[in-house]
């Protein structure tokens, strides 16, 4: 029981520790013990499958076509570094099929419905779903895409010069948008996860972003591209825009790419 006259401040933190113990509790292993993969449930699909209402689908160039640079591994760690400011230079299609591919790409699908891919997942679940931003990249059109991870391609949802304005009242950092090449927008299938981890897959869902991010960072340092992770964004706002319900399937993360100065 919290103590009568307690600073707001105080009464405040109370709460959030509160909270947050709930959460650790709710999402304890002895709370996750019920899934739908013991209940022998059907299987939710590897990604969601492209709508049919948007036909044009760009498959993208192999990744292993871009001129690979040696880096010694300490160099990348301490080179690793967070950019908000991107120059007027384009990204190519060669290097967004690379980030794509570092961070969400298909190495293997395994025969019980799972697959192999360049980042590490909780029971190799995956399951997250890439949205992009596109503002300066060539050979695309600036708009909203969607990447087709098990056919490395893109679908195309929105295009035109207007697409981007329409997206940015839903960040914080709105002028980092804008001048970027291309915004990547992390967004989750919870029941992908929820499938084989139950409660536990919303612990999972945001310690798996850590690690597609991460593979951003990295893999951009490579290509002498700049990024930078994104917290701050209205959950809402950037739900409804991408027609996520906010319960089943949510955005978790973003990040901005583009060519450092």
């Amino acid at each position: 029981m919290r103590a009568a006259g307690l600073p707001k401040e105080k009464q405040t933190m109370n709460k959030t520790f509160d909270f947050m113990q709930q959460f650790l509790k709710d999402t304890s292993r002895a709370g996750s013990a019920d899934t739908a993969l013991l209940r022998k449930e059907p299987q939710p699909p590897l990604e969601v499958p492209p709508c049919p209402d948007y036909p044009n689908v760009i498959r993208l160039p192999n990744p292993e076509m871009l001129e690979d640079r040696e880096v010694g591994f300490l160099q990348m760690i301490e080179l690793r570094e967070t950019v908000r400011q991107y120059s007027d230079a384009p990204l190519t299609l060669e290097e967004l099929s690379f980030l794509l591919w570092c961070t969400q790409g298909v190495k293997a699908i395994l025969p019980e419905g799972r697959t192999m891919r360049t980042v590490p997942s909780a029971r190799a679940a995956h399951a997250f779903e890439t949205f992009l931003l596109v503002n300066n990249v060539k050979e695309l059109e600036p708009g909203l895409y969607r990447f087709l991870a098990l056919g490395h391609a893109l679908q195309e949802i929105a295009a035109g010069g207007t697409v981007l304005d329409e997206y940015v009242d839903c960040f914080l950092p709105k002028n980092m948008i804008k001048k970027s090449g291309v915004t990547f927008i992390w967004t989750a299938d919870f029941q992908r996860m929820a499938y084989s981890c139950g409660k536990r897959a919303v612990r999972y869902i945001y310690i798996d972003a850590g690690h597609v991010c991460q593979n951003l960072y990295l893999a951009a340092q490579q290509k002498h591209i700049g990024v930078c992770a994104i917290g701050a964004f209205d959950d809402g706002k950037l739900n409804e825009k991408l027609n996520l319900d906010g319960r089943g399937s949510f955005t978790v993360y973003c990040a901005t790419a583009g060519k450092a100065y």
